[in-house]
């Protein structure tokens, strides 16, 4: 194609696994969509399963144009137990004004540019320059989205009430919302006291979700209960798990799997960012054991994978690991989880609920014990269990603020992979899913709409 006749976007992530992730698969989807992509990825990396992902997602796509953009170190003064991820935030948000020459100097001219829900701010007034429709990936449920988008109209967060009403959506406990909120001064609630307010100024909102899972919050956000004038929302998901985010496992986990019978594991695993704490690690294990069922668990107790050097005897204790061999296998690397999840062996899922854990469950069918630990996460919680798939323990309350113990977890366990209806009920959403992406399905609709718009841009330019 001549350069005149290219819809040609740009797409900049922000930091960790659970944002890097969904934008690499937008892209991916974005060039099956006959769209020319440019990737712009900020440098350096909190994590090697960033970089490593990175490396992978360049040798499967050699023609996505992949810039980097070199952030502003942290300042110095930052305390050292600060979350690396959101210093990582910040100091993209401080670099941003190093975009527009990078922004200037594409070619061909850019249609779109889609950009992280952690950056609105900073970017905006940048991407207003370009002349081109902007919009954000917002790398959570358009639940969580209504809650974001209707933040605004909160009381200050020490004022926040028992319970909070979405219009529209649904009422979410004060022990609902994500606790640095209610922080003064936190990095994380002062991206949302900065950047909420500025949704209006959006041309759309992209998100990973679809109709048959969240119909209540995209026809509300869509038709204006939550927040008026709010620009569209667009159900681009769910988002496929692509080729290149298979890993070498050598052999396991999946050659374990293969030895186990259908339908028999269940998977463990909190996501890229949440490491529990000493105890509830041996908790869980234990629980685990107790439960009777097999297990497949990948265990974290660091935030960054740069800083894990310790072996399972150390973290686990050699007694446990003992009791552990019989039914269950332990790994401390990067997984393939969509590869797992759709793995025939696999019946449920203890997971945090980070969002992309859960679209990831939807679009294999697999059941979900929920234990959220951060952020968005009992929200998601939520979603799942008033979608009848999943279950979640609302007394094991955020991270830290107990220790469950061994007992309560293998219980739950067994429950959940006992429980027949949610099983029926995750393939149902399993069909949902898949329906979304197919010819006519909601995904489909949204990026065929979203390119002939772009297209016209490119005829005008």
């Amino acid at each position: 194609m001549s350069p005149a006749s290219v819809v040609h976007v740009a797409l900049l992530p922000s930091a960790g696994m659970g944002h890097l992730t969904p934008f690499l698969r937008l892209a991916a989807l974005l060039v099956r969509h006959h769209c020319h992509v440019t990737l712009i990825t900020p440098q350096p990396t909190v994590s090697k399963a960033e970089q490593h992902l990175l490396t992978r997602f360049q040798s499967s796509f050699p023609d996505v144009n992949q810039v980097q953009f070199h952030v502003v170190p942290p300042d110095e003064d930052v305390p050292s137990a600060a979350d690396p991820f959101f210093l990582q935030f910040a100091a993209i948000r401080r670099s941003s004004h190093l975009l527009s020459p990078i922004l200037a100097s594409l070619s061909p001219p850019l249609s779109a540019f889609v950009y992280d829900m952690t950056l609105i701010s900073p970017v905006l007034p940048i991407a207003n320059t370009l002349g081109v429709p902007y919009y954000i990936l917002f790398t959570s449920s358009a639940t969580m989205f209504s809650f974001y988008s209707y933040f605004p109209s909160l009381p200050a967060p020490q004022s926040f009430p028992d319970v909070v009403e979405i219009p529209g959506v649904l009422a979410i406990p004060k022990s609902s919302i994500p606790p640095p909120l209610m922080i003064p001064n936190s990095i994380f609630g002062n991206l949302f006291k900065e950047d909420s307010p500025k949704l209006t100024k959006l041309h759309g909102v992209f998100i990973n979700t679809f109709e048959g899972l969240e119909a209540v919050s995209l026809e509300a956000l869509n038709c204006g209960k939550v927040v008026k004038e709010l620009p569209p929302v667009y159900p681009v998901g769910p988002f496929v798990p692509c080729e290149f985010e298979k890993v070498d496992q050598k052999g396991a986990p999946l050659t374990w799997l293969d030895d186990q019978p259908d339908g028999s594991v269940v998977y463990v695993c909190f996501g890229s960012r949440t490491a529990l704490g000493r105890d509830q690690i041996r908790e869980l294990g234990d629980g685990l054991v107790r439960s009777g069922c097999r297990f497949l668990w990948v265990v974290k107790d660091k935030k960054v994978d740069k800083e894990d050097e310790e072996g399972l005897d150390g973290l686990l204790g050699e007694e446990l690991v003992e009791r552990i061999k019989e039914k269950g296998l332990v790994v401390k690397e990067w997984v393939d989880q969509s590869e797992i999840l759709g793995h025939k062996a696999v019946r449920g899922f203890v997971s945090h609920c980070g969002w992309n854990s859960v679209i990831e469950a939807a679009w294999c069918g697999v059941p979900i014990l929920g234990w959220p630990q951060i952020g968005d996460q009992k929200i998601n919680a939520e979603v799942v269990s008033k979608s009848g798939w999943g279950v979640w323990k609302k007394d094991w309350g955020w991270e830290g603020e107990r220790v469950v113990k061994g007992e309560e977890i293998g219980e739950a366990v067994k429950e959940m992979m006992n429980n027949e209806s949610l099983k029926i009920r995750a393939v149902q959403v399993k069909e949902d899913a898949r329906k979304a992406i197919s010819v006519g399905g909601g995904c489909e609709i949204a990026l065929q709409n979203l390119r002939e718009e772009w297209k016209k841009i490119v005829k005008n330019i």
